[in-house]
């Protein structure tokens, strides 16, 4: 999830109760109730989940699952910037408890690292990035801050699959900050890579498999993507041959990372390519039901066979299947739309 619209983005979630797989959406967006759920299936959009008791206070930047699917965290405008809830079959449940030492500004991004014992934030003040453990009771007392900052806005925040390493997308040079993760906090920083991204970072995704980073920014190229190791970054890989039309503000990998989609400002507002261990290869041809509007996240269904995006017009959420060819037909809009422009999107996952 990014913030261009409205400078701000977030990721984090859950639910459980037995539902099945890839059967819950959740949309933030930038106007009461700032958080939209829908059930999910093979034919769409379900009726929209009742609204949490307690709202986000303002605008929502970021949304995502937990690992079990038990929680769902928003990012936010407003104090205390980051909000979660327990989920279950039923919808929200009561809203858990604040952090004790809340993120210093509006929160852009939120993600909890693969194994569900924390979750971390992004936001537009100092130190621009912190981390929480994470349990069923809720958020627990903040990690140290890393020694060396983000020196500007955090967006984009991502966990490798292994969860031993945790990256940050921002503003300021070199736009991208990796630490290593453990059950102790932050590690010494990564080295930057050797290529540098050309401007702010707004979202970060790791491939399934761990061995690449990927990165949506402000400036051509737009995207980029590094092999991804024990070592931290290697040696960017090669452009895609067809680039992105505008600024990138959301990349995703596939569940099974046969392909990269990256959401842009300009039309036709995301390109998708296949991807493997040489790169990038071919642009996917652009869906048949065109995007209206500047476009701010994408997020893979945990199955593979959906792709959804938030954009800044009406519907304001899209989705298409997906398959080994790509775009497949748009499926028909939520019966109740999210309230305005929507910020971020996340799929619940597949609990293991």
């Amino acid at each position: 999830m990014n913030p261009v619209v409205l400078d701000g983005l977030l990721a984090a979630g859950g639910a459980g109760g037995g539902e099945e797989v890839g059967d819950v959406i959740a949309v933030a967006h930038a106007s009461s109730p700032y958080i939209t759920v829908y059930p999910w299936s093979a034919s769409g959009f379900g009726a929209k989940f009742a609204n949490p008791f307690t709202l986000p206070p303002s605008t929502a930047y970021g949304v995502s699952f937990s690992p079990l699917g038990d929680a769902i965290a928003v990012a936010h405008a407003g104090s205390p910037y980051v909000s979660a809830y327990p989920w279950s079959a039923s919808g929200f449940g009561v809203k858990f408890a604040a952090p004790s030492t809340r993120p210093s500004s509006t929160a852009l991004e939120v993600a909890f690292s693969p194994a569900g014992g924390a979750i971390a934030v992004g936001h537009d003040g100092s130190p621009y990035i912190s981390v929480y453990p994470w349990s069923a009771s809720g958020f627990g007392a903040k990690f140290a801050n890393p020694s060396t900052r983000p020196p500007n806005i955090g967006r984009g925040v991502s966990f490798s699959p292994a969860g031993d390493a945790v990256a940050v997308g921002h503003g300021g040079s070199p736009y991208i900050s990796a630490y290593p993760w453990s059950a102790s906090g932050f590690g010494a920083k990564f080295a930057n890579p050797s290529t540098l991204p050309a401007s702010d970072v707004y979202s970060v995704a790791f491939s399934p498999s761990g061995d690449t980073i990927a990165l949506a920014s402000r400036n051509s190229p737009y995207l980029i993507a590094y092999p991804w190791s024990a070592s931290g970054f290697g040696a960017k890989f090669a452009n895609p041959s067809t680039l992105p039309t505008g600024d990138g503000n959301g990349v995703s990998f596939s569940p099974s990372g046969d392909a990269i989609a990256v959401v842009v400002r300009y039309s036709p507002y995301i390109s998708a390519y296949s991807w493997s261990a040489s790169g990038f290869g071919a642009k996917f041809a652009n869906p048949s039901t065109p995007l209206n509007s500047l476009s701010t996240e994408v997020a893979f269904s945990p199955a593979g066979d959906a792709i959804a995006v938030t954009h800044s017009s009406s519907p304001y959420i899209s989705a298409y299947s997906w398959s080994a060819s790509g775009f497949g037909a748009k499926f028909a809009n939520p019966s109740t739309l999210p309230s305005n422009t929507g910020q971020s999107v996340a799929f619940r996952p597949t609990p293991t």
